[in-house]
């Protein structure tokens, strides 16, 4: 788990290293073990007040493609610096006009021992055409959770922050050096 002021350092970072023109705004660092997501904020597209919500959404579509092309260069450049900063691989995304869009990320395979009646949740999920396989109907429930325990699991990082804190306000954990009787 990284700590807050982790986060601010690599938010930081990112901040200072890109170049200004490159988003509106860094809407979102994030990080974990294996990866770092950078989401920017782009412009959304001018479009007429009266257009169809399927012209808005290929126009957002298109914006976001043309971002992607245009920017390569530059954001493999800023990742391979930070890459080589921090260890880990860095993905990037964008929101624009409300809708997040990530690029190319890490899909981190996650091992776990599951008894029968776990299984039989992920094979009616296989059955019900839900998932392909139990891999994604896993990772379909994890998304589950997520996405409706936002609250309680926001709640939970910011109590394993607050230990973090803790421990590092405590005594020191390394040993001291004794001397041994030969000296």
């Amino acid at each position: 788990m990284i700590t807050t002021e982790q986060q601010e350092k690599l938010r930081g970072w990112f901040t200072g290293r890109l170049p200004d023109d490159l988003f509106e705004e860094l809407a979102e660092v994030t990080v974990d073990r294996e990866e770092i997501t950078v989401i920017g904020r782009i412009p959304a597209p001018r479009l007429a007040e009266d257009v169809s919500d399927t012209e808005r959404a290929a126009a957002v579509q298109g914006r976001v493609q043309e971002f992607r092309e245009r920017t390569r260069e530059t954001r493999i450049e800023v990742a391979r610096a930070a890459e080589h900063r921090f260890r880990r691989k860095v993905s990037w995304g964008v929101v624009c006009d409300g809708e997040r869009a990530l690029f190319t990320h890490v899909a981190a395979p996650v091992m776990t021992r599951l008894r029968q009646p776990e299984r039989q949740v992920l094979d009616t999920l296989i059955a019900g055409g839900v998932a392909r396989s139990r891999s994604d109907a896993l990772a379909w429930c994890v998304r589950l959770v997520q996405k409706h325990t936002d609250d309680w699991l926001t709640e939970l990082r910011e109590s394993l922050e607050h230990v973090q804190r803790v421990r590092a306000q405590g005594p020191d954990t390394e040993p001291e050096d004794t001397p041994t009787d030969t000296e």
